[in-house]
């Protein structure tokens, strides 16, 4: 990462100049990586008694702006690379789950394709599990409750028992009869 420095009033160390560097190295990576060499400005400034630190770096179509105020320089540059490494981490995650995922619209009911077991082979192709979100607060009920709930369209009826409080499922047969399923 290419650094230009402005000072108003201000001047760097040697030994904090090679800190920075090192903390820049690590922004320049979380940015880009190896791929392109990005330009960060620092300006210094002093008003006050107050020492302000403003790092700009252009990454691609917008800045990123860290600024830190303090009473000494050094902890206001950190401040200031601190918001700016946050901002690109923010930054680079947007890009990137930006890039790489496509956009689609979640739907009510979510559906997922079924793959058959080992034994079936394809007749199981084209079969589709909807997952369905569960009735509000219904109350627990009875066999035989739950089999007056069932009117002749359905074929199946998920109920909770009133006597035990597990789930069952009550299975209409094809020869009229139930079958009584409970968890």
């Amino acid at each position: 990462m290419k650094i230009t420095y402005t000072g108003r009033q201000v001047e760097l160390a040697p030994a904090q100049l090679k800190k920075l560097e090192a903390r820049f190295a690590k922004i320049g990576k979380l940015l880009d990586g190896k791929r392109e060499e990005r330009d960060a400005h620092v300006v210094l400034s002093l008003e006050r008694k107050t020492h302000t630190a403003e790092i700009t770096i252009h990454y691609y179509d917008h800045d990123l702006v860290g600024v830190g105020n303090s009473a000494d320089l050094f902890t206001a540059i950190n401040l200031a690379t601190e918001r700016l490494e946050k901002q690109s981490l923010k930054a680079r995650t947007k890009f990137r789950d930006a890039k790489r995922v496509p956009h689609k619209s979640a739907p009510e009911v979510e559906t997922e394709t079924a793959t058959p077991a080992e034994g079936e082979g394809d007749s199981g192709e084209g079969r589709q599990v909807y997952k369905v979100k569960p009735a509000q607060k219904r109350k627990p009920m009875t066999v035989e409750e739950a089999v007056m709930e069932m009117d002749k369209t359905k074929d199946y009826l998920v109920y909770r028992d009133a006597q035990t409080d597990r789930v069952s499922v009550l299975v209409r047969r094809r020869d009229g009869h139930f079958d009584l399923v409970e968890g």
